[in-house]
């Protein structure tokens, strides 16, 4: 395989490159434009860049390849047939008809991606492409780009923790035109100066803050939760999978003074006893003042819940301040909740689950609409109008031994914008709880204030 600068060079013969006066789409006059779509019907060349991208990249770390449309599709399609990789698609737009489905291909949820852009410019387009690709459960932490136009985009990415590979940049074929004579001085100086003046400040929505948050709560719950968190400095709920009375009130009294809300299934209790196990337990909620959540999960029609709510040995309406539901019963299959504010079930992670977008999309419709929903349980992001509680945080699943990090404070509260982390067997499974949850205490609420600032790409 040629040299990089003769590579670049047979690729421009091909008229990637224009140099002159062009108006980009966003109004910008720019001295240069770039499309690298004629790249693909050069079968000698699209190979070629094909195993260029992937000399760059760790290949151990993928378990598939998607191209960012359109451009992009060929050279991903080229990097799977060299690096037998499997290849999704993603298309611009879900279908309006059939499965309408966004991700094309076979995969599976948790698997890792690495994206493929032809050209990076303020970045924008690859943030939709990651957080819609996320939204099937995969997960992405590489990308790579034929070319970097150095006016914000890789940045951009890179402050937010992904790893951006680029064959080339702007100023780097710059100077190889300019040394083969393609280019003047002026012509160069005049690109450099307008690099210099151009980056481009693509500022992506923000979270809002807890004190934005409690301005416009509605629910008592909601209010109670984000004044707890604030009191505290506080966003972690602590998950109490423990099954005997004891279990659950020394947890309980350890982690107390530094959770917003502790997390039962109640129905795991072997000794469940009301007076023995909830009495003290909500006498603990209220000596170190947090909420108790009771996870269960409820999935039936509306009267089958109701009971399930108010009868029986457990009577969590006598005690549970929020608890978790499926919406799959319909939104007046949420109305028995008079008393306490739900968390409705939008997605869950574990393999095989069937909360698809779509399934995803309808829950959503419900709990944003419904009185008695204050949030959701999701892997995705949710609307700011809801609370988002996400499960499965653990410092010590940090890394799979790939580079990746997914299931850790910062990462969920910057890239899914949660509220509050969940915590189970990070904390109750730990030689010393207290400790465990004074880390995740600190852990989630750096995190979140860090997660408040704007990742924009200044001048």
């Amino acid at each position: 395989m040629e040299s990089k600068k003769e590579f670049f060079l047979e690729c421009y013969k091909l008229g990637i490159i224009k140099f002159g006066r062009f108006t980009l789409k966003s109004g910008i006059e720019s001295p240069f434009y770039v499309d690298l779509r004629p790249l693909a019907s050069d079968p000698k060349i699209l190979k070629n860049l094909a195993n260029y991208l992937l000399e760059m990249l760790p290949l151990d770390n993928f378990d598939l390849i998607c191209g960012v449309p359109y451009a992009a599709l060929p050279m991903a399609t080229a990097m799977s047939l060299e690096s037998y990789i499997p290849l999704i698609i993603k298309r611009k737009e879900a279908k309006s008809y059939g499965t309408k489905k966004l991700i094309e291909g076979i995969y599976q949820k948790g698997q890792n991606c690495l994206l493929v852009e032809d050209v990076i410019t303020s970045g924008k387009s690859l943030v939709e492409t990651i957080a819609e690709v996320e939204q099937e459960d995969l997960k992405v932490a590489d990308i790579v780009v034929v070319l970097d136009r150095e006016q914000g985009g890789k940045q951009l990415l890179e402050s937010k923790g992904y790893r951006v590979h680029t064959l080339f940049n702007i100023s780097e074929v710059c100077g190889i035109l300019q040394e083969t004579g393609e280019l003047s001085d002026e012509e160069v100086k005049r690109i450099q100066d307008f690099l210099q003046g151009n980056h481009i400040q693509f500022e992506e929505k923000t979270r809002s803050s807890y004190e934005q948050k409690l301005d416009h709560a509605q629910h008592s719950v909601s209010k109670k939760l984000l004044e707890i968190a604030l009191a505290k400095k506080s966003n972690l709920i602590a998950s109490a999978d423990v099954t005997t009375t004891q279990e659950l009130l020394a947890l309980a009294e350890k982690v107390g003074p530094h959770v917003i809300a502790l997390k039962t299934h109640i129905d795991i209790i072997s000794d469940f006893d009301y007076e023995k196990t909830i009495l003290p337990l909500k006498a603990l909620a209220e000596k170190h003042q947090f909420l108790l959540m009771e996870d269960r999960k409820f999935a039936d029609i509306g009267n089958t819940q109701e009971l399930q709510f108010t009868s029986g040995v457990f009577k969590i309406t006598d005690w549970a301040d929020f608890v978790t539901s499926q919406v799959i019963g319909g939104f007046e299959s949420l109305d028995c909740f008079k008393n306490v504010g739900v968390v409705a079930i939008v997605g869950m992670s574990s393999k095989g689950a069937l909360t698809t977008a779509s399934y995803r999309e309808e829950a959503l419709k419900v709990a944003s609409s419904h009185p008695n929903v204050i949030g959701a349980v999701s892997q995705n992001q949710i609307p700011e109008e809801l609370l988002l509680f996400t499960p499965g945080v653990n410092l010590a699943d940090s890394g799979d031994g790939k580079g990746q990090q997914y299931n850790t404070p910062d990462h969920v509260f910057k890239m899914l914008h949660t509220d509050f982390i969940i915590v189970g067997r990070g904390i109750y499974k730990s030689e010393d709880p207290e400790t465990a949850a004074v880390t995740y205490k600190n852990e989630g609420w750096n995190a979140y204030v860090n997660s408040l600032q704007k990742n924009t790409i200044q001048d």
